[in-house]
C-alpha cells in the first residue's frame, strides 16, 4: 500500500491552500451546471403507468404523495432475481431520513420491475423505510431507459425527476451508472430537480419562494418537528 507523503505541518497547510482554490472553483462550477440543469426544458407524461406498492395500485401522480416534485431511484431487481441489486442496495442503504427532503416538496420512491411480493420481503429484510414500487406490469423503466429489452435485455442503475403541476406531471431530468456518485444527501436530490435546493441565490430566479414557504435553509428542523 502507497501512502501519502509525510511532511511538516507548514507544508501541509501549503498544500491543503493551493488545493482549497480548486475545491472552491469546482464548487462554483457545480452551482453553474445545477443551474443549467434547472433551466433544462421539460416533457409533459402522457402515458398512464400503473405501479403496486404497499397500498396497492398506484398511477405516477400517487406516487408524488402530494408534493410538487418526485425522485424516482430505478433499483435493479428483475422479476426472476431473488434478490436486489448489490449495489443498489448499498446505494439505498445511505439514503438519509426523507423527512428534509419532503420539507422542500420533493418525494423519493424507488422503482423495480421485480412483483411487489418479492420486492416486500426484501425491503424487510433490508430494514428501509422509503417509498419502493413494482413496475412489473408497465413499460416505465423500458421507457425511461434504465430497462432494455432484446436478445441480451439489461438494466442499469439511474434517477429520474418529475414535476407536478396539479394533475399534470413532468419530467425533467434522468441520470445513469456514474451519474449516481456523490448522490444520496437531501441537497444532492434537490440539486437535480427542476426546483433546486429552493434557495434564494439559485438561479433561474423566482423558484425559492415556489412552495410558500421560507426559502431553502430557513426550512431546516429537526427530522421530526416538521408538519408534513
Amino acid at each position: 500500500m502507497t501512502l501519502p507523503q509525510i511532511v511538516s505541518r507548514e507544508q501541509w497547510r501549503a498544500a491543503r491552500e493551493e488545493l482549497l482554490v480548486k475545491e472552491k472553483a469546482a464548487t462554483r462550477a457545480r452551482d453553474a451546471l445545477n443551474a443549467e440543469r434547472r433551466a433544462l426544458p421539460m416533457v409533459e407524461i402522457d402515458k398512464e403507468y400503473v405501479f403496486e406498492g404497499g397500498d396497492g395500485k398506484a398511477t405516477l401522480l400517487d406516487l408524488f404523495a402530494g408534493r410538487h416534485q418526485l425522485v424516482v431511484y430505478y433499483f435493479m431487481f428483475a422479476p426472476e432475481w431473488d434478490a436486489g441489486c448489490r449495489n443498489c442496495s448499498a446505494f439505498l442503504d445511505q439514503i438519509g431520513h426523507l423527512a428534509h427532503l419532503r420539507a422542500r416538496g420533493t418525494e423519493f420512491a424507488a422503482v423495480s420491475r421485480a412483483p411487489y411480493t418479492k420486492i416486500l420481503p426484501f425491503k424487510a429484510r433490508m430494514g428501509w423505510t422509503v417509498p419502493w414500487y413494482s413496475s412489473y406490469d408497465s413499460d416505465f423503466t423500458y421507457d425511461f431507459q434504465a430497462s432494455f429489452a432484446g436478445e441480451e435485455p439489461y438494466e442499469r442503475p439511474g434517477v429520474s425527476c418529475f414535476l407536478r403541476d396539479r394533475d399534470r406531471v413532468f419530467h425533467t431530468y434522468s441520470t445513469y451508472e456514474r451519474g449516481l456518485d456523490g448522490l444520496g444527501s437531501t441537497t444532492t436530490f434537490l440539486d437535480l430537480t427542476a426546483l433546486g435546493r429552493q434557495e434564494e441565490w439559485e438561479e433561474p430566479k423566482g423558484r425559492a419562494s415556489s412552495l410558500g414557504a421560507p426559502a431553502g435553509s430557513e426550512r431546516i428542523r429537526y427530522h421530526d418537528e416538521y408538519e408534513d
